[in-house]
């Protein structure tokens, strides 16, 4: 049976390339019918700290990255690493140096790496200097600590990032002196920055937990995550967990480095966006808000504090926004009375001669409506341009701006109806007044 595995290491939050690299372990073992293992390599004991296991934890949930059978933690095994490299100090391959014990390396002799993925890597050990096993802390080395876990626990496949190509035959060597069988290998492509460096800060956010706190969707992020260096063929983006794991291929995961494009990540979000549920959305967009002090549901405070009506402005945004986080930077209209207008558009649609009068008068007839409905508004607003002998849109784009402070957006009329009767007149009269050249 395929036994694939993720072992981070509980040090920091958990960076999108190991996200990753543990979507196509776990890809690869579901693919295969399999097993998903985990395992914490938590043995520096300065570094490794629970709220940094928490957090893989929860990300890895997020995900959908299930596991099979329990968390395995290195640093509950020390005595196992220790017995086992005593008796290959016993056996006369490695040897003491203080209280460290290190691997004997045979120099001139050429290493043969088979990758999956890369194909025969040769590696001469006089590249190689002797392997520290045990430091002289007594907790072990990380390519010591792999290779016995790796086989104790039966693992067949070693799905990793490249920049592990150089710990392979190091481990390799360890295999054969400890007389086990290694596992087959695929070193995957690194991610990269648009600029083709390696991703960093200075490209964006690196960890899971940023983005996932900016509203992006889980299964918008694995879809993307999938695409980093391995594709299903026929310019297909657009595919759902069921069809990654179907048409998983490790035989397909190129060799150079997979572009992280946050702006592809965002289109494909919107795209996922466009298509969720009301329930999948309202909490996502419940728990933004109350962070941003614009509803307490526990209060009823704030500009709305209805559910439905929330679930109303998520419906009439959700096709045209990219987070959740832009979700509410598109609507703060609707929650707060702090609008945040643009500048180019007041001066362009609100600085015009008679504006503030269309508005004024467009709020009196608004006032007036006995239904509050987008065609009631709509017609409101087209027989006023008629009288006014102005275009519709005259009328339009100020009321759009003097109402969200946005010059784009969604229907007006229907922006409008959810907006509601007093905060659109309230709003129209405010900006003819303060707003508008007299």
């Amino acid at each position: 049976m395929v036994r694939a595995r993720f072992a981070p290491s509980p040090t920091g939050f958990l960076h999108v390339g190991s996200a990753r690299t543990a979507l196509f372990n776990w890809l690869f073992a579901r693919h295969e019918g399999g097993q998903f293992l985990l395992r914490i390599e938590d043995t520096d004991a300065g570094r490794s700290k629970p709220e940094f296991l928490n957090e893989i934890l929860d990300s890895l949930r997020w995900l959908g990255l299930n596991w099979d059978g329990e968390i395995e933690f290195q640093s509950k095994r020390l005595e196992i690493y220790r017995t086992i490299a005593e008796k290959l100090l016993s056996d006369g391959l490695a040897y003491l140096d203080g209280k460290a014990i290190l691997f004997k390396v045979t120099p001139g002799e050429v290493i043969n790496v088979e990758d999956i993925i890369h194909g025969t890597i040769q590696v001469n050990t006089l590249e190689i200097k002797d392997q520290v096993l045990i430091k002289s802390d007594g907790t072990p080395t990380y390519n010591f600590a792999c290779a016995v876990d790796d086989s104790e626990f039966k693992v067949t496949h070693v799905i990793r990032g490249d920049d592990h190509i150089s710990n392979t035959p190091k481990q390799l060597l360890i295999y054969r002196a400890l007389k086990l069988v290694p596992p087959k290998f695929a070193h995957i492509p690194l991610i990269l920055g648009t600029d083709r460096s390696r991703l960093s800060k200075r490209h964006g956010a690196t960890n899971l937990n940023d983005y996932r706190k900016i509203g992006y969707l889980p299964e918008a992020m694995v879809n993307f995550l999938s695409l980093l260096g391995w594709a299903p063929g026929g310019d297909r983006e657009i595919l759902s967990v069921e069809q990654i794991v179907k048409e998983f291929d490790l035989a397909k995961v190129g060799k150079t480095g997979a572009i992280f494009d946050v702006t592809k990540l965002s289109w494909m979000n919107s795209q996922y966006l466009k298509d969720a549920s009301l329930e999948t959305l309202m909490p996502l967009v419940q728990q933004v808000l109350q962070e941003r002090g614009w509803w307490n549901p526990s209060t009823g405070s704030g500009q709305g504090t209805d559910p439905v009506w929330i679930g109303k402005v998520v419906d009439l945004y959700k096709s045209r926004v990219e987070t959740i986080e832009d979700f509410c930077e598109q609507t703060q209209g609707f929650f707060t009375d702090q609008i945040p207008f643009d500048e180019q558009a007041v001066q362009l649609r609100l600085k015009q001669p008679d504006t503030s009068k269309r508005l004024s008068v467009f709020a009196d007839r608004l006032e007036k409506l006995p239904t509050w409905d987008s065609a009631s508004i709509e017609a409101a607003c087209r027989v006023l341009a008629d009288e006014l002998k102005v275009k519709a849109a005259d009328l339009i784009h100020p009321t759009r701006i003097a109402v969200t402070g946005r010059a784009v957006g969604p229907s007006l009329f229907h922006v409008l109806e959810v907006a509601g009767k007093d905060r659109t007149i309230n709003r129209l009269r405010s900006a003819a007044t303060s707003l508008c050249v007299s």
